[in-house]
């Protein structure tokens, strides 16, 4: 099968996974390699570090901030090390370097030795990547915990702030900040209470960060896709949800890790985007009533 035909497929086997969830363990497994992108130096000899880099969107964004020249640190969890060390060699086949530091972003001080040892390792940090997430969905609010509704903000919000206050010590005129948010901060989900408030509380983030930082000269950004294929999916949902994912789109179908990637390439480099900071850009498959 190409890889333009498991892209166009409509709808996904049923499938579930143990959370943090494995990529390799997907299937089809999520495509991040683009093969139909072309690199041009736009990051080249730039550093930046990834959350959530081992798989999904992480991935596709640490391959392809490779592809323009960018060394790459990638923060992931310890259970997905196999991941990690597969977006890893992908980084290096581009022939830049990566850095692998597990951990959890929800404790500040492992956010603050990320930043550091990223700094030690490449002696500079030009673009922070805010994109791990924790999310699971439930039919009630009294379904969701104290406990869970905790971790989901310290996962994909309060992770956020730990790493872009502890990135702005080593950034300089001309750095960058993206964060990935969601059409779910934008419109609400039944079933995401938690997880979608948290992609809102982003993208008020991304605003507010971005007017502060203006006169420093650093950008800040926003990706926030629809329903794309990776293991967030099979972890949160069940199967039958899973194999349904992205089919209600007008494409008909999820979307891909390595069609959301060129998003954050854009926002990256200032060939592109100089004059864009505060942005919120929605990658839907079609949907236009957010946009």
């Amino acid at each position: 099968m190409t890889s333009d035909s498991k892209i166009k497929s409509p709808s996904m086997p049923p499938q579930t996974q143990e959370k943090p969830g494995i990529e390799s363990q997907m299937t089809p497994r999520p495509l991040y390699q683009a093969p139909n992108y072309r690199g041009s130096g736009k990051l080249l000899d730039q550093v930046a570090l990834v959350t959530g880099g081992d798989s999904g969107i992480g991935r596709a964004v640490c391959v392809l901030f490779a592809r323009e020249g960018a060394d790459v640190a990638i923060v992931y969890l310890q259970a997905e090390q196999s991941d990690a060390e597969e977006t890893a060699a992908a980084i290096e086949r581009e022939g830049r370097s990566a850095l692998l530091l597990p951990g959890d972003v929800t404790i500040s001080q492992f956010c603050e030795s990320s930043i550091e040892k990223t700094v030690k390792k490449f002696g500079r940090l030009d673009i922070l990547v805010n994109n791990a997430a924790y999310q699971q969905t439930h039919e009630r609010l009294e379904d969701i915990s104290d406990q869970e509704f905790e971790l989901t903000f310290r996962t994909n919000i309060f992770g956020y702030f730990y790493m872009a206050k502890a990135a702005l010590k080593y950034m300089k005129e001309g750095a960058t900040i993206i964060n990935c948010g969601s059409i779910t901060g934008l419109e609400g989900n039944k079933t995401l209470i938690d997880y979608a408030s948290t992609k809102g509380a982003i993208h008020a983030f991304t605003k507010s960060l971005a007017l502060n930082l203006a006169d420093r000269k650093i950008r800040v950004n926003c990706v926030s896709p629809g329903p794309i294929w990776t293991v967030l999916q099979p972890v949160s949902k069940s199967a039958e949800k899973v194999a349904k994912h992205g089919v209600d789109t007008p494409m008909k179908r999820p979307g891909q890790p390595e069609e959301v990637a060129p998003a954050f390439v854009f926002f990256a480099s200032n060939a592109d985007s100089s004059y864009i900071s505060g942005e919120v850009l929605t990658v839907l498959g079609g949907q236009t009533r957010a946009s």
